[in-house]
């Protein structure tokens, strides 16, 4: 027959060592990690859009900025009708910065800007010298450049008032009837009071081009490479737009050649 324990004799327990409190902790180390990592992927993740979406709205405004620029060039509002008030063209005649309509106007108008530090006044510019990426020279620039030529300033001295040109400053777009897309887009609004390096700006370079001589032509070559232009005068426009995102270090800059041609009878 079985024998029955013993008196006052504890039952015999199994000899317990923890491991499945380390299993725990470990699992639980585990689990912190991957939430950290997802946290982090996520938050990097957020960063990346949130700049390509700053950098996307920055381009925008300066697409915008050189439609307004060929809009100031024309001499027309926002909406294509011609500019009857608050236009370049009807600035009083004593203000020199107007686009030139004749060719007995360009020469005046160019000896005028060459005698401007930026070699631009009121958004137009001499044919710009040197250095063609200006918006990369600033105060931050180390080393600062030691051959500058005439007309190679920093960008904070471009874009000043009576130097650069804001949106719609000559050709009322933010106060007509934009469309939906420029209505939205921060960039393209400012006061007087907005500082210079935020929204945008644009500038208009004058290039005198002659068909008859090659060597004083905009494009140069021979007789059948050179641009067969109906032009009054001979004037080709470069435009440079830049505009500021709104978080730092984001720029947008675009460049564009436009001639405007005078319609045949």
């Amino acid at each position: 027959m079985p024998r029955s324990p013993l008196p006052n004799h504890p039952p015999l327990r199994p000899q317990q060592r923890g491991v499945a409190l380390f299993v725990v902790i470990v699992f639980v180390m585990l689990s912190m990690l991957l939430a950290l990592w997802a946290s982090r992927t996520s938050l990097f993740n957020e960063m990346v859009v949130g700049n390509d979406a700053d950098y996307q709205r920055a381009f925008e405004a300066a697409q915008a900025l050189l439609q307004d620029a060929e809009l100031d060039i024309r001499g027309e509002y926002a909406d294509g009708t011609p500019c009857v008030a608050n236009c370049r063209n009807q600035l009083p005649i004593t203000v020199p910065e107007k686009i030139p309509l004749d060719t007995q106007e360009v020469t005046p108008l160019l000896a005028y800007l060459d005698q401007k530090t930026t070699k631009c006044s009121k958004g137009l510019c001499t044919k710009r010298t040197g250095r063609q990426d200006f918006w990369n020279y600033t105060s931050a620039t180390d080393p600062a450049p030691t051959d500058l030529k005439p007309g190679e300033v920093k960008l904070e001295d471009m874009t000043k008032t009576d130097v650069g040109v804001r949106y719609g400053e000559y050709t009322a777009a933010t106060k007509g009837d934009e469309t939906a897309a420029k209505r939205a887009n921060p960039l393209l609004q400012w006061t007087a009071a907005t500082p210079n390096n935020q929204g945008g700006w644009y500038w208009i370079e004058l290039l005198p081009y002659d068909e008859s001589s090659k060597n004083s032509g905009l494009i140069v070559g021979g007789s059948n490479n050179l641009l067969r232009l109906n032009l009054k005068p001979n004037i080709a426009y470069r435009i440079t737009a830049v505009a500021y995102g709104l978080k730092p270090n984001t720029m947008a800059v675009l460049q564009q050649t436009y001639v405007r041609q005078i319609r045949k009878d």
